[in-house]
């Protein structure tokens, strides 16, 4: 059992796991007919959003919008650079191939959102906020598109999109 700095890390690690799992299990109870356990789902799902953001909170994990965005852009470069090119090679290694798909479309999203977090860490230094409206995010594997998206994802080549 860590100290309590590590505790909080790992309890932000297993909420937002928790988090992101039970959507996932609420997405399928909805497809298999069960609404309302779908609803359970999100429910705790949005507890658990609300734990993870009160362990990262107390320790210290949320800075000034600038140290936020630069802490995104680093991890996001982190991501396409070193640990999905890691994990692919790894996955081709093994002949899995879904898991290769699922890293190589993670690796180009990523490369993406670190460009667009670069183009915010531009826009704060200059004291000015972004210039987009909405954001668009494909359905299949995440590319992420500012103000318009086309009618083919270029990664996926998926045609429906959400507009955040």
């Amino acid at each position: 059992m860590g100290d309590t700095k590590e505790n909080l890390a790992s309890a932000f690690a297993g909420e937002s796991q928790a988090n992101r799992r039970y959507l996932a299990f609420a997405k399928k109870a909805v497809e298999d007919g069960f609404p309302n356990l779908a609803k359970l789902f999100k429910a705790a799902a949005a507890a658990e959003t609300i734990h993870a953001h009160n362990h990262l909170r107390v320790m210290g994990g949320i800075g000034s919008t600038t140290e936020n965005v630069q802490e995104a852009f680093d991890g996001e470069t982190f991501e396409f650079q070193q640990m999905y090119p890691e994990f692919l090679a790894v996955a081709k290694e093994a002949g899995e191939a879904q898991a290769t798909w699922s890293f190589d479309v993670a690796l180009q999203v990523e490369k993406v959102h670190a460009g667009l977090y670069e183009g915010a860490l531009a826009s704060i230094n200059s004291g000015k906020d972004l210039e987009v409206e909405k954001f668009y995010v494909c359905k299949v594997c995440g590319n992420t598109f500012e103000n318009e998206h086309p009618d083919e994802c270029p990664i996926c080549y998926a045609t429906e999109f959400k507009e955040v």
